[in-house]
């Protein structure tokens, strides 16, 4: 296992001035997140948000300015000894594919292993209680402050 897992995020605030959370399920571990993941051996990293984005939401995506790169040490919560480095980009649907959009966090189905879903937030009620990865925390505090 590599010391170190590059992962990258997009950022996306709507018009309305909301940005879009995902929910997840992994067997009987739920989080939110912002929409991205994994770099794979051999990507850029605005190549793997596009992939990411694209495997999530189905949307195709315009990288824009980078937002924040991760600048303390945070270990794996699924990989210990692991090192997580998190870059954020801010995004822009290319294709505004319908994707389901949630009224509410984490409204499961459960009708299988892993579960996405969407939902929006107003960035004037976002707070860091609404992600749950330690880095997204840090990226929703500094979005506040914008």
């Amino acid at each position: 296992m590599p010391p170190f897992n590059v992962r990258v995020y997009g950022l996306w605030i709507n018009e309305q001035q909301e940005i879009l959370l995902s929910d997840e399920r992994i067997a009987d571990f739920e989080f939110t997140k912002f929409p991205g993941g994994g770099l794979e051996y051999g990507e850029g990293l605005r190549d793997g948000l596009i992939r990411e984005w694209n495997e999530e939401t189905g949307m195709d995506i315009k990288v824009l300015d980078h937002f924040y790169t991760t600048d303390f040490f945070q270990e794996s919560v699924w990989h210990p000894g692991q090192q997580i480095i998190s870059v954020y980009y801010f995004v822009e649907p290319i294709n505004l594919t319908t994707i389901e959009l949630q009224k509410t966090a984490k409204a499961y189905s459960y009708k299988g292993k892993e579960e996405c879903l969407f939902r929006f937030v107003a960035l004037t009620e976002l707070q860091v209680q609404d992600v749950s990865l330690p880095i997204d925390k840090v990226v929703v505090e500094r979005l506040i402050r914008m």
